[in-house]
């Protein structure tokens, strides 16, 4: 982006004085830099591949620039701290439009990346992942603050900024066990369905989902609790004694938010899963039964 300037001059003759018109310039710096993603949103353990362009506005060859990347640094007690950890060699270096060899990069304060020549009049480019870290705010309204300088001899330094917010939704897993293992023949048989939600909505009735099952063997005689409360089948779960088939009824299950809370010392991220279980209790048929299906 150019810089303006205005001047004026005065004319002095017999005592008088006539003032000029105002003359506008502008001076262009020699390098511009953009940063880019095309990720909209992030949760921990991503990887985000950001893109780096540096534009060459001058008839002569910028060298021995510095690129350093803060990785979306922020003040945490004073110190700063991370949300992004550069993904190591991974960056590809263009300039002119060439793949280059890698450019020395250090980690030891934010990523600085050295040595970066951008030819007359064109552009270099870094292509490189960042992992999305502890100290990234997995609530909603968490943003990451990724900002880039080039920096250089004879040249203004310049910068560059690009935001990536927290993904806003339910995070769902679900783990199925089952009790006791061995059952005796026309015992009592209990799965429990075990739902973790590690995202920052909670699943309400307006969401629809919905636990599914073919029991083998085919349990009867079911009983079902959410959380400890009796379900009522037709209504709550829908189950076929003659298939096995199993399945929750649209809007029965609810599992809350995660809870995120971030270390007073350290600045860490803990993720406290929002919870919900469902078990299914049913007596089995006999060996004969299972091996016969």
């Amino acid at each position: 982006m150019a810089t303006t300037f205005t001047n004026t001059a005065t004319l002095s003759y017999n005592g008088e004085t006539v003032q000029s018109n105002v003359a506008v310039g502008a001076i262009e710096g020699v390098l511009n830099v953009s940063k880019n993603t095309a990720a909209q949103e992030y949760r921990t353990g991503d990887r985000i591949t950001y893109v780096v362009s540096i534009v060459n506005n001058s008839d002569a060859a910028v060298t021995g620039l510095t690129v350093t990347d803060d990785l979306g640094a922020y003040l945490f007690n004073t110190a700063p701290v991370q949300p992004l950890s550069y993904v190591e060699g991974s960056v590809q270096y263009y300039s002119g439009g060439i793949l280059q060899p890698a450019p020395a990069a250090s980690t030891a304060s934010g990523l600085v990346f050295s040595d970066i020549t951008v030819p007359a009049n064109d552009s270099a480019i870094l292509v490189y992942e960042a992992e999305v870290n502890e100290y990234a705010s997995p609530e909603t309204g968490g943003v990451i603050e990724n900002t880039v300088t080039v920096t250089g001899t004879g040249v203004c330094d310049v910068t560059a900024t690009e935001n990536v917010a927290a993904a806003n939704g339910a995070l769902l897993s679900v783990m199925k066990s089952v009790t006791p293992v061995p059952v005796a023949e026309n015992g009592v048989l209990t799965y429990v369905f075990q739902m973790q939600n590690n995202g920052n909505t909670a699943v309400e009735a307006a969401d629809n989902a919905v636990i599914s099952d073919t029991f083998v063997p085919i349990l009867s005689d079911i009983r079902v609790t959410l959380d400890g409360a009796a379900l009522t089948q037709g209504t709550d779960y829908t189950y076929d004694e003659a298939t096995g088939v199993f399945s929750t009824a649209n809007g029965t299950l609810a599992i809350p938010a995660a809870v995120f809370t971030q270390d007073a010392a350290t600045g860490v991220w803990d993720v406290q899963p929002g919870t919900a279980t469902l078990t299914v209790t049913g007596t089995v048929g006999t060996v004969c039964d299972l091996n016969a299906s």
